[in-house]
């Protein structure tokens, strides 16, 4: 009976130095942050731009209310590095800000370019709160705090609406790149591969940007875009891909999802729309004479989804032809995107991380000087399969009941 006292009295003792939730806050004790924007000021010193969720007019606007009040709130603050910023700014909010919900982080063109993004990163890497998940952008053509003042008429957030852009274009046009923090910083110092971030932009009218006035009309004056896809090297931003080259190099990449390409035929120009539904991009690398070779096999299946001309479906040479055409298309835009990422001496694609994984010994020897000789005269060579596997609806489009075809 002794001994089950003697326990009982020292879980007593235990319990009362046991912690409980010591760091604990409350919702009305925290600031939530949705965005960061990081710019640079004459001085040369770091702005922050922190976009703050207001959480009542944000539940008002969702249940259908609209309101006067803007879903978010933003603050500035001026310092000599990021740690510095986020301490600024909280003497400018009543609350603590809070950083696990932060889940954009807009850069500078002008940092990107000038200072690079490595000693940016370190400080949100290191932060217990901030997300390697957060998905990162650069701005283009504006600066870092348009995007993060922008309010949205669908998302009230606007950092739910950067996201999700980047994410559709990505996914149906290939023409950026969604990526997160943990992404950037494994490439950055990865040993054959630079990353690729995408870049955003505010079109329109930029002065409407922050005013609610902008959310409350079917015509957005103020629009916040995708605006290609940003290319680093040694933490820089260095060149722009857009259009096609963007395109090709998300192809080589292996992330295109469902888009659609457009092939002149007859001498129209985008005559016949193509969608892809499934693709896989193998690369593989070997040594030759001494010298790294790498090999690039895209499988593609798709659907006839447009034809703005009267041609015949129904005929399988048709059909071979058309496959043709689009694997030329394919092949040149990837090339394209291969020779302009020479051209810069930076492998995007991760050409010398494919060779330091299957040729190791060798890859030490052209390591030291893979980015500005290597890579630069590197033989690539692409090969491109296309499948038509359904033509709609239709197999022979009613222009030609309008007009006899030629085929």
């Amino acid at each position: 009976m002794n001994r089950k006292w003697l326990v009982l009295l020292l879980m007593m003792i235990v319990t009362t130095f046991t912690a409980g939730c010591w760091d604990k806050k409350e919702l009305n004790e925290m600031a939530i942050v949705s965005a960061v924007g990081i710019d640079k000021n004459k001085e040369g010193k770091l702005v922050g731009t922190f976009q703050i969720i207001n959480p009542s007019n944000v539940a008002g606007s969702l249940q259908g209310g609209g309101g006067t009040n803007p879903p978010i709130s933003v603050f500035r603050a001026t310092g000599n590095n990021v740690l510095e910023l986020d301490s600024i700014a909280t003497t400018k909010i009543s609350r603590d800000m809070y950083f696990a919900h932060a889940n954009l982080l807009v850069i500078g063109e002008e940092i990107a370019k000038e200072e690079g993004i490595n000693a940016i990163f370190d400080a949100f890497e290191r932060s217990p709160e901030f997300r390697a998940t957060t998905r990162i952008v650069i701005a283009r053509g504006v600066k870092a705090r348009d995007i993060v003042d922008t309010l949205t008429a669908i998302d009230k957030v606007s950092a739910e609406k950067v996201i999700r852009t980047i994410e559709s274009s990505e996914k149906q046009q290939g023409r950026s790149i969604s990526i997160n923090l943990q992404e950037v910083i494994k490439n950055l110092v990865s040993t054959g591969k630079e990353p690729l971030i995408s870049g955003f932009t505010v079109k329109g009218n930029t002065s409407k940007e922050d005013k609610m006035e902008n959310t409350q009309s079917s015509d957005i004056e103020a629009n916040p875009s995708a605006a290609g896809i940003g290319v680093f090297k040694d933490g820089k931003l260095i060149d722009w891909l857009d259009g096609n080259q963007a395109i090709g190099a998300m192809w080589v990449l292996d992330r295109i999802v469902n888009t659609n390409q457009h092939i002149d035929w007859k001498d129209k120009k985008n005559a016949i729309t193509y969608q892809v539904h499934r693709q896989k991009t193998n690369i593989a690398a070997k040594m030759k004479n001494g010298k790294p070779i790498v090999s690039i096999k895209v499988r593609v299946e798709g659907d006839i989804r447009e034809a703005n001309i009267p041609v015949n479906l129904n005929s399988p040479h048709v059909l071979i032809d058309i496959e043709k055409r689009l694997a030329k298309d394919l092949k040149k835009e990837m090339e394209d995107a291969i020779v302009r990422a020479q051209k810069n001496k930076s492998d995007i694609f991760g050409f010398g991380e494919i060779m330091h994984e299957s040729h190791p010994k060798e890859w030490k020897k052209i390591e030291k000087d893979w980015d500005d000789v290597s890579f630069p005269k590197l033989e690539v060579d692409v090969q491109v399969e296309t499948f038509i596997r359904r033509t709609g609806l239709r197999n022979k489009p009613y222009l030609s009941n309008l007009k006899k075809s030629d085929q």
